[in-house]
């Protein structure tokens, strides 16, 4: 079995971010750049289940610029086999990213599609979603637990409002990753090293078989209002008439 994991390269998630003056996005030059989270606990999980027997490849894959190769080689130092990154220098909208996965899908034929459930820089929260309905296949999302059931099964609990859901999925499938699933291995100077000489694949977007037309328009970004210092009160009585002092009650 060959499974794919998408990566997406993202500021770091202990990084303060700062708006850009003129309002046009996040500053990123000079920052610290890492693999999103819920995407680095899909390649764990990719690699746990080849440890496991269940599959011969993972394959990384990533969109964007150049400066992803970077992200594509931790995720090669963590255990994946091959990573392919293909190349945009545009803003990689959900629909863009499910359409080039979809096309990559069709070349590399996976039998499972990991990624995670969300990127912590738009949280958008659709790619894997759209890339199950474009592929047609069965999906899982939100998964703290993935279990290879025999040929061509996999097990998933999902996390829901009501609490845990169970699914039984025939592959091939698509599932997106939420952050109990499990804790990323820390990479090692060797593996770093290893990491080097493994293949990486590169080719534009361009090369791909798609067409797509942007549909989302980032008008302007701006930092949230700095909120107010908390009061503290000396007992329920004084909650209560600071709460309606403030008309809350």
């Amino acid at each position: 079995m060959k499974i794919l994991v998408a990566v997406k390269r993202v500021v770091d998630y202990n990084v303060q971010l700062h708006v850009k003056s003129d309002g046009s996005g996040v500053e990123t030059d000079g920052v610290k750049m890492s693999i999103n989270p819920f995407d680095e606990i899909a390649v764990e999980e990719a690699i746990r289940i080849k440890e496991a027997g269940h599959a011969d490849e993972v394959l990384v894959v990533s969109i964007g610029s150049d400066a992803c190769q970077e992200q594509l080689r931790a995720a090669l130092a963590m255990g994946a086999d091959r990573a392919l990154l293909v190349k945009c220098d545009r803003d990689v909208q959900p629909l863009l990213a499910a359409k080039a996965l979809q096309a990559l899908v069709g070349q590399e034929r996976p039998q499972l599609v990991l990624m995670g459930k969300q990127a912590i820089d738009d949280d958008a929260c659709q790619t894997p979603q759209m890339l199950a309905g474009l592929l047609d296949w069965p999906q899982a999302t939100f998964a703290s637990r993935i279990v290879i059931a025999g040929a061509g099964k996999v097990e998933v609990t999902r996390e829901v409002d009501a609490g845990l859901e169970t699914l039984s999925l025939d592959l091939p499938t698509v599932i997106s990753t939420d952050l109990r699933l499990n804790e990323p291995r820390y990479i090692k100077i060797p593996q770093i090293m290893k990491a080097k000489s493994k293949p990486l694949q590169m080719l534009d977007l361009a090369d791909l078989p798609i067409t797509e037309t942007p549909l989302l328009n980032i008008v302007t970004t701006s930092a949230p209002e700095p909120r107010p210092a908390g009061v503290r009160v000396g007992s329920v009585a004084e909650l209560v008439d600071a709460l309606k002092e403030k008309g809350v009650l």
